[in-house]
């Protein structure tokens, strides 16, 4: 980029919050805000999560930036010295997990989930599921195989017992 370090470090501080900052940014751009775009968006959970798991089947193996999910794949990345990186990354990730548990709780109150169904245990699937679709894009894994993932996942979403 052609900036020296004492030019960095002024603009930033130290690597740890120009790795901050680049994270921010990340959640800003279509690759990073699909996910809270979906549960904002969509009209019922089931959808939410569809559009979740079919957007990162797209998104996570687009070879016009790096395959996976940054603040998943960073995670693998980190070693004991950066422990506040990797507290920071967890935090995000389990933000993502609550907003995940959230909207299926609301689902459940609303009806659209069984009374039976486990919100927390459903959000935990699902997140597992969308990390397992980014590593493995970084694995070369294409959109098709993803979306087979993607839909295979889907078909785990609980209904009533009759």
């Amino acid at each position: 980029m052609g900036i020296r370090p004492g030019s960095l470090y002024a603009a930033f501080g130290d690597k740890k919050s120009l790795f901050k900052e680049v994270v921010d940014a990340y959640g800003r751009t279509p690759a990073g805000a699909f996910a809270a775009a979906a549960l904002r968006e969509e009209p019922t959970a089931r959808e939410a999560f569809g559009r979740i798991l079919r957007e990162a089947a797209a998104v996570y193996p687009d070879p016009s930036h790096p395959a996976g999910c940054l603040t998943i794949s960073a995670a693998t990345n980190v070693t004991e010295q950066d422990a506040e990186v990797a507290a920071f990354l967890r935090d995000l990730r389990n933000q993502n997990l609550a907003a995940f548990e959230a909207r299926l709780a609301t689902a459940q109150e609303e009806g659209e989930l069984p009374a039976a169904a486990d919100p927390r245990a459903l959000a935990a699937y699902f997140a597992a599921v969308i990390q397992g679709m980014s590593q493995r894009a970084r694995d070369g894994a294409t959109t098709a195989e993803l979306t087979r993932t993607a839909e295979l996942a889907l078909a785990a979403w609980p209904r009533e017992q009759g």
